[in-house]
């Protein structure tokens, strides 16, 4: 009645086998490194010539490290403690200004663990320190964005299909919008069929004023809707390149709300660097110019821009006149370098377009050899100041000409711009590379947790797992006898499981999550208390020790089973609906609730069965 056959045995010794494998990891702790990755992975490679870099630096300055790990992507550096990496890294920024070079924490599992695949949990931000940011996504300037990127296009197609019109330019009146106008009904009605046919995101009306036909288009609403969910992506898919490009691990880019994105990086010390980075919304535009320098001149003077241009200014004041007609535009850029122009010695930065783009720059330039073009530097500024108690959100726009040169030859997606400081050039070159913001951020909430903390939190969480996993042993064996100590068992291998399946996973180990681990212990404990309870009533009612065991089980499973699907369906409800800390606290709860069904039915029932099962019982210890 209560015998296993051999093959459960074996599947509960594998099983446990294997968890306590992947979850040894965790035993080992993490070393302080130095991590160096390329900053433009086509122009620089991990090699020993890096090594070799690494290694002299250190031993001239005598600064002991653990050991070298290299891949093809990364050189790892491990050290003994955190003052040591402190000024290695110090040291290895300087000397390697062409890499990504960032202070991270390695795990220190052994080669024979990581061949297994085995690794060690994530550490959270509230245990490992680092920086948080709330950040709030200005839609406004999507939109805005949105409409200039609509004028260049109906431009070009009314330029193509040969319809004159007097102007077009935004709406900021009425709200927002695009107006065109026409000298004549003719030409704007056939405009109106040649937008729709082309476009299917544009409410049109139609003004008329004195001699002028004028012709409105706004987005419809399932056209805003798209707009500020593709700016919220676009934004979320940069901030991961940019974190990429910083060589933080383990980052947390999630988003919240319909306007709010939440940044999460662990390790980070060097805030105002990751706040510069993240928040920065800087871009290009590659235009023609338009006239010499002299009309240039004259028209800043007399204020009379040409329809066709623009009114730019340099960095030292200096007015250029350019075309409207944009080029190329950041969004179009895939790689971009810092590196050295090798005829003027100055820093510069290697660009490289997409196809559209690349497609467009040698339309332009052979026919223009000779010309000169510009680059347009341009950014946003979002600031939120309390003006008489209120909240005033501020907008500006910042664009400069940075760089004005005569093409010297036809060319396409590979190019470089000059007239950039170095320190301008990386951080161009960070920003193109891992893409251009939809639409620029205000970062409304900033925490930073110190390591210290982070170890504190550590302490704390695990003495209150330590403290809460003795105070139930403690009870279960005082209770239940055998039975408790059967028992106890079973929840220290519900650790180890619940430990590897989050190891496994990979998953981000947070304080709310080390709740969820307490958690689950009661949980998993108080399914035995049920069997156990179920059993006494059994043997007060008269029936056999075995008799008891197998009832006492069968009868409590029912209970043991609706109960942990109750609570395991409210936790995939705060996984699906929460964020952060609920989502981690949900988590370990979910994994908790079956681990426990494993361990607290299964796996104390086997060794019940393997102790008594083939025993002529008396009385049982429970």
């Amino acid at each position: 009645m209560n015998q296993y056959p051999l093959w459960k045995y074996l599947l509960i010794g594998v099983v446990i086998s294997i968890c306590a494998l992947y979850a040894l990891p965790n035993l080992f702790g993490e070393d302080p490194a130095v991590q160096i990755s390329p900053a433009y992975a086509r122009d620089v490679k991990i090699d020993d010539t890096v090594q070799d870099i690494v290694e002299v630096k250190l031993k001239e300055v005598n600064i002991p490290f653990i050991r070298i790990e290299r891949t093809p992507k990364q050189l790892l550096v491990r050290f003994k403690d955190n003052n040591t990496q402190l000024k290695a890294y110090t040291i290895l920024k300087d000397a390697l200004s062409e890499y990504v070079v960032a202070q991270n924490l390695a795990p220190a599992t052994p080669d024979w663990l990581r061949a297994l695949g085995a690794m060690p949990m994530y550490l959270g931000l509230d245990l490992r320190g680092g920086v948080h940011f709330l950040m709030q996504v200005d839609m406004e300037t999507a939109i805005r964005q949105d409409e200039e990127t609509h004028i260049n296009e109906l431009r070009t197609l009314f330029r193509e299909n040969k319809l004159r019109y007097k102007g077009i330019h935004r709406v900021t009146k009425e709200g927002s919008g695009i107006q065109v106008t026409f000298s004549a009904l003719e030409t704007r009605n056939e405009a109106i069929k040649l937008v729709n046919k082309q476009y299917d995101n544009f409410d049109i009306t139609e003004k008329d004023g004195i001699n002028e036909y004028r012709l409105f288009m706004t987005f419809t609403e399932k056209a805003l809707i798209e707009s500020r969910q593709q700016a919220l992506e676009q934004n979320i898919t940069t901030l991961r390149n940019r974190v990429n490009e910083l060589g933080v691990s383990e980052p947390v880019i999630q988003r919240q709300g319909d306007e709010r994105i939440v940044v999460q990086l662990p390790g980070v010390q060097d805030t105002a660097r990751a706040k510069e980075i993240l928040g920065a919304t800087a871009t290009l535009e590659f235009r023609m110019t338009e006239d010499t320098r002299e009309k240039w001149f004259e028209v800043e003077k007399n204020g009379k821009v040409p329809l066709n241009a623009r009114l730019y200014h340099e960095r030292d004041g200096n007015p250029v006149l350019l075309k409207r007609r944009v080029i190329a535009t950041g969004d179009q850029i895939t790689d971009a370098a810092a590196t050295i122009d090798q005829r003027s010695g100055r820093p510069a930065a290697v660009v490289r377009l997409d196809s559209r783009g690349g497609k467009k720059m040698l339309q332009t330039t052979r026919k223009n050899v000779g010309k000169p073009m510009a680059v347009v530097f341009i950014e946003y500024h979002i600031e939120t100041k309390l003006v008489d108690g209120e909240k005033v959100t501020t907008r500006s726009k910042t664009e400069e000409v940075i760089n004005v040169a005569t093409i010297q030859e036809e060319f396409s997606k590979n190019f470089q711009i000059t007239g950039l400081s170095s320190s301008e050039a990386n951080n161009l070159a960070l920003l193109l590379r891992a893409g251009a913001l939809k639409a620029p951020m205000e970062i409304i909430e900033e925490r930073t947790i110190g390591p210290s903390l982070g170890e504190e939190n550590i302490y704390l969480g695990l003495l209150s797992i330590m403290l809460a996993f003795a105070a139930v042993m403690l009870f279960m064996w005082l209770r239940y006898k055998t039975f408790g100590l059967v028992a106890n068992f079973a929840l220290l291998m519900n650790v180890v499981i619940l430990v590897a399946l989050l190891s496994l996973l990979q998953a981000t180990l947070t304080l709310p999550g080390m709740a969820g681990i307490v958690l689950t212990l009661g949980m998993a404990v108080d399914a035995n208390v049920l069997i156990f309870e179920k059993i006494r009533e059994e043997i007060a009612n008269g029936n056999s020790p075995q008799s008891s065991i197998h009832i006492g089980y069968e009868k409590a499973f029912i209970t043991i089973f609706d109960a942990n699907l109750t609570t395991l369906i409210a936790a995939l409800m705060l996984f699906s609906f929460g964020t952060g800390p609920i989502k981690g606290f949900a988590i370990t709860l979910s994994l908790g609730i079956i681990t426990s069904m494993f361990t607290a039915i299964m796996l104390t029932r086997a060794v019940i069965n393997y102790i008594y099962g083939s025993k002529t019982l008396v009385k049982l210890p429970v």
